[in-house]
């Protein structure tokens, strides 16, 4: 068994149709800034860029000073947000910047210019591609909250699933807990750790490189960032690609609300008649039912007697976290198809697998991140603050759809307990917009496509283009289809005439790789949901999330 080996994926050839294109200008070069934009103020306008080369990888970093408060930049001590860049070669054939972003929120974007430069050698010849770590993220100031420990009681503690009311009430109140260590750890810093004080932070960062204006690609939640970002200052903006994109036009609240629903489609459409498919190598069942099942009868037996794997307590809640994290792509389903077999008999491994299993499945939630994405989705809109609310609708959700929605009333409950938020709420309206491209596959877990459908007709003039499957991030996923649409519109303005689609890719055979699978070599996406277990700091090369 390879579990969660890091290894290249087979190149899989995607049917596209030959759609007509046409060059689409740019946004009038002099659309005004939306109103109340604050302006640079001169001391960190006039600051440089003091570029080395990075600490690891092919790239130069450095770090700028930005206001705590964009809004009253006399206030506070500065913050530091890190930044990196990759070059184009040539700067004669160069045009332009090309800034990128991290999804989560809570996901390092530092390394992963180097990423997107390996994977499109044209990109990386026309344009500098530069992304940076949010402020609250990474090698910038960060946001803390609570230690490791109290993230996995919250998360990982036992069975989500578990409606007593004794369950219930331990669960709000570690939520509290947890925010209570933010407004101790962090309470100065927490009201401006948020997409829209972010997207003023990527406007200096455009000015300090000495570019007038700069495309932008952004997966996950970086789409809901470059869209404020281009609704904000539509006139420093020239394309935009938007790739597994949120609904922006709503609530935090409204948007996460609705991933049980989506986590559960892509788990029983996509996965369990896969695994079913392939019952000679998995031996789940031969039907989605049996599949399901066999899923259901694991994790009772966790619940009921916890396995003690390599120093790791692995209960439901872990398990739940990995089926999550591990359908975000097709290509990790062998990996989570393997991990029920291991957990059902560990000792049918090598004890260096069950080693690297037990500490996959030790966090559920890394610290780090949990501080920042909390930061982000709990200010940036308002959120129902009732308890009852909360415990009415979880114990349906959980019913309902139980492989995320059991974790609702974890993550809701943190944001019904945030302090209130003063930070204006960040508003993605269509008013002189540059071009916009989205991407979006139909079952996406994370970023499902009613959402974005519903995000692509508040952006007048965008082109939507519908991939097959469910894996969340489309481009940089060796899909031939998807990886024209978005390259012939960076590097020459072409977008097609209306919306269009792509197939998705194959998913994989269990034969053709090993039973063990492979790990998504580019698109491991940090979380974006009430789901997903603990995230690497830092993506690997390729990685694009």
């Amino acid at each position: 068994m390879h579990l969660f080996r890091k290894t290249a994926r087979r190149v899989a050839s995607a049917a596209c149709g030959l759609l007509a294109v046409a060059a689409l200008p740019a946004a009038p070069a002099n659309a005004a800034t939306a109103p109340g934009a604050p302006a640079i103020p001169g001391r960190y306008a006039d600051q440089r860029l003091d570029w080395r080369p990075c600490a690891s990888g092919p790239l130069e970093c450095a770090s700028m000073a930005v206001p705590r408060d964009w809004y009253h930049p006399g206030r506070g001590p500065d913050l530091t947000v890190a930044v990196s860049r990759h070059r184009a070669p040539d700067p004669a054939a160069r045009r332009g910047v090309l800034m990128m972003a991290a999804g989560g929120p809570g996901a390092s974007g530092l390394g992963r210019p180097a990423g997107l430069a390996s994977y499109a050698p044209k990109l990386a010849a026309a344009y500098d591609i530069v992304s940076f770590d949010q402020r609250g993220v990474g090698a910038s100031t960060n946001v803390v909250c609570s230690g490791q420990e109290k993230v996995d009681a919250l998360f990982g503690g036992g069975d989500l699933r578990d409606r007593s009311e004794q369950a219930v009430r331990a669960t709000v109140e570690r939520a509290r807990d947890f925010v209570r260590d933010c407004r101790r750890n962090s309470g100065d810093l927490l009201p401006y750790i948020t997409t829209d004080q972010a997207v003023h932070d990527m406007d200096l960062y455009r000015a300090l490189l000495g570019a007038g204006t700069v495309s932008y690609y952004g997966p996950s939640y970086a789409t809901y960032l470059g869209a404020r970002y281009a609704t904000r200052f539509p006139h420093r903006v020239e394309r935009v690609v938007l790739d597994s994109s949120i609904d922006f036009g709503g609530s935090w609240q409204e948007f996460m609300t609705g991933q049980p629903m989506s986590f559960q489609r892509r788990f029983e459409q996509d996965f369990l008649p896969w695994l079913a498919a392939n019952d000679a190598t998995y031996h789940r069942g031969g039907t989605p039912e049996e599949a399901k099942a066999s899923y259901e009868r694991l994790r009772a037996s966790l619940r009921e007697r916890p396995l003690e794997l390599e120093g790791t307590r692995v209960l439901p809640d872990h398990l739940d976290a990995a089926a999550t994290g591990m359908i975000y792509s097709g290509d990790r389903f062998p990996d989570l198809a393997a991990l029920l077999g291991v957990l059902d008999d560990p000792a049918s491994v090598p004890a260096a697998t069950r080693r690297a299993l037990a500490q996959k499945l030790k966090h559920p939630l890394g610290a780090a991140f949990a501080a920042d994405f909390f930061s982000v989705v709990c200010q940036d809109t308002p959120w129902t603050r009732g308890r009852a609310y909360w415990v009415r609708r979880s114990a349906a959700d959980s019913r309902a759809h139980p492989l995320a929605g059991a974790r609702e009333l974890a993550y809701a409950s943190v944001c019904a307990a945030w302090p209130r938020s003063g930070a204006p709420r960040a508003e993605v309206a269509a008013a002189e917009l540059p071009p916009v491209l989205m991407l979006n596959s139909r079952h996406d877990p994370a970023t499902y496509y009613e959402g974005a459908v519903r995000a692509h007709e508040r952006l007048p003039g965008s082109r939507l283009i519908t991939v097959g499957g469910g894996d969340h991030g489309t481009y940089q996923a060796k899909n031939a289809c998807v990886d024209r649409y978005v390259e012939d519109f960076l590097l020459d303005g072409r977008m097609p005439q209306a919306d269009a689609s792509c197939a998705g890719k194959p998913l994989p055979d269990p034969a053709a790789r090993g039973a063990g699978g492979g790990q998504r070599g580019a698109q491991a996406e940090e979380p974006l949901s009430m789901t997903r277990s603990v995230p690497t700091t830092e993506p690997a090369a390729g990685e694009a999330r």
